[in-house]
Formats: structure tokens, sequence, C-alpha cells
């Protein structure tokens, strides 16, 4: 799999932006979808995940402003960022892991884009 990460820019605070995520390579409808966001100096967190099945989680910080969403026909995953605040400045990766049960049996990220909210 092959993940292409677009959409990142310069935002003011409470401001939106959507992120796309574009994979190719497998199939995509077997994978479960994540974002990730590594800030200067942390390391690199969950923001959101989408099951197989459409089934999401997000971290506390991002939750009621972040939607996750997947197409799998276009086999592209979303993250519609919402009133963004400055600490969600960070470059943002997405992820494509196959499970089997609880076991990750494939694991593959993108190369990230930079996503900055300052005024």
């Amino acid at each position: 799999v092959q993940l292409q990460a677009s959409g990142g820019g310069l935002v003011q605070p409470g401001g939106s932006l959507r992120l796309s995520c574009a994979a190719s390579g497998s199939i995509f409808v077997l994978y479960e979808l994540g974002w990730y966001r590594q800030a200067p100096g942390k390391q690199r967190d969950l923001v959101a995940r989408i099951s197989s099945g459409g089934s999401t989680n997000y971290a506390d910080s991002v939750k009621g402003r972040f939607i996750i969403s997947r197409d799998n026909a276009e086999n592209t995953v979303y993250l519609q960022m919402n009133s963004l605040k400055p600490e969600d400045t960070a470059v943002y990766y997405c992820n494509a892991r196959r499970m089997h049960y609880s076991t990750i049996i494939a694991d593959y990220w993108g190369q990230g884009t930079l996503v900055t909210v300052s005024s």
C-alpha cells in the first residue's frame, strides 16, 4: 500500500481544513485507516481512526471538532478539521493498518502533511 497525504497548510484559529490521503496498491476496504500527528519535539499521537466497517474513534482533544471518513470507491480517507486551535499545529500522517484479530499484519504510513494554525 502506498499512501499520499495532502491538504495541509496555514489556517487561522477557528478555521477549517480537510486532509486527504489516497491509497494505492492493495485492497483498501480491508484496512483500518487513521490519522496521527506529531508536533515539534513530541511523539506521534493518534488523532482519529476508522475501521473497515466504518466505526470511528477520536483523541479526546479533537472530539467534536474533527471528523474522519473514508471513501472505499476512491481509496481515500479524509480528516475534516474544524474550529482549529494553535495546539493542532503538527505534521499529520495517514496510516493504513491491516489486522488479524488483535495482531497487526501490515502497517503503512503516508509522508505527512504540515498543518499550521496561527494568526
